[in-house]
């Protein structure tokens, strides 16, 4: 699923609502999860699933199309959690 769809399901689900309006708020939510998880925040989201921000340290890395060796930076990357509900529905048990 990508954005538009989950844009066009909740207004076909919410007719009293206005299309500009939930493109509106569900560009808020993410532009909101986004802003926390720069900041270093987690973001859980019940029976759904936590996201939150991991730290790699730097390394040493190879090129795999040269073999050389190369440094890789630290950076930090999103991660996911599922909470029970999605986990135990992924799995037929709800």
């Amino acid at each position: 699923m990508i954005r538009s769809e989950l844009i066009q399901i909740v207004a076909e689900e919410n007719p009293h609502l206005y299309q500009r309006d939930v493109e509106r708020i569900v560009n808020t939510i993410f532009d909101e999860i986004i802003k926390a998880m720069a900041n270093g925040d987690r973001v859980e989201l019940r029976g759904f699933g936590a996201f939150s921000v991991k730290k790699r340290d730097a390394r040493l890395g190879r090129n795999p199309r040269t073999g050389e060796s190369v440094e890789v930076e630290e950076k930090y990357v999103p991660f996911f959690k599922t909470g029970k509900l999605l986990r135990d529905r992924l799995n037929g048990k709800a």
